[in-house]
């Protein structure tokens, strides 16, 4: 098997002696492992590689594992996540599914059932993959594999910012988007008037009348939202 067509997995975890049990232990089940101490570094390893799982310890300072998972399912992220727990309470399991986690392990875990688990997520996800994806609203078509929007057979340019946006806002549609998750994803800051200001950009290119928004809407708050048909 060749390097590439080995699965890379992400491990975040705060506990070195965690991550180094789990690399050593996938390494040498031909896996892929790639570690990081805290939520801030692992997004730096999101947009820099690519990955076909992610494990993520729920209890960590700063941002913790839920939080985390949150804001990664809000976004073009699809890769399966396994959560990580030492509490192992009942809500504690339920809360991180509602969010969007695909897995729940109490620690301490044997090695074994985590590559089981693993191997049944990534068969799961293999097969539930599609090969593109569009949202319609209106006469718009978002393509949100290739983040290209659509309108009448025209291609409407956007930013990087704005094709991000957009596929957030796509991907959940009618569901509000906070503006914390938001202006997290985008990296600005929460105080400034940055975000607004690519949502009004954005609005110049999808609506008719930017005050009167049918399809971008503003949720007061709570954030935004994109009404589909």
């Amino acid at each position: 098997m060749t390097e590439l067509n080995i699965p890379h997995i992400l491990v975040v975890d705060d506990d070195k002696r965690i991550l180094e049990l789990i690399k050593n232990y996938l390494n040498n089940n031909n896996f892929r492992v790639t570690i990081a101490e805290n939520t801030e570094v692992a997004r730096e390893k999101l947009e820099n590689l690519e990955f076909d799982l992610l494990i993520v310890d729920i209890m960590m300072p700063g941002e913790n594992g839920l939080e985390f998972t949150k804001s990664l399912k809000k976004t073009n992220l699809n890769n399966p996540i396994i959560l990580l727990s030492a509490l192992g309470t009942a809500n504690d399991r339920i809360n991180g599914l509602e969010i969007g986690a695909d897995d729940y392990l109490p620690k301490p875990f044997e090695p074994k059932e985590l590559l089981l688990r693993i191997k049944n997520l990534l068969t799961r996800n293999k097969t539930n993959k599609t090969k593109i994806k569009f949202v319609k609203f209106g006469p718009f078509k978002f393509n949100l594999k290739k983040e290209i929007l659509i309108k009448e057979n025209s291609r409407i340019i956007l930013t990087p910012s704005e094709s991000k946006i957009l596929h957030i806002l796509a991907k959940n549609n009618n569901e509000p988007i906070y503006r914390e998750d938001l202006s997290k994803i985008l990296k600005i800051p929460l105080s400034s008037r940055a975000l607004d200001v690519q949502i009004t950009r954005l609005r110049h290119k999808i609506e008719k009348n930017k005050k009167f928004p049918i399809y971008l809407q503003t949720v007061r708050g709570r954030g935004y939202v994109l009404k589909i048909d």
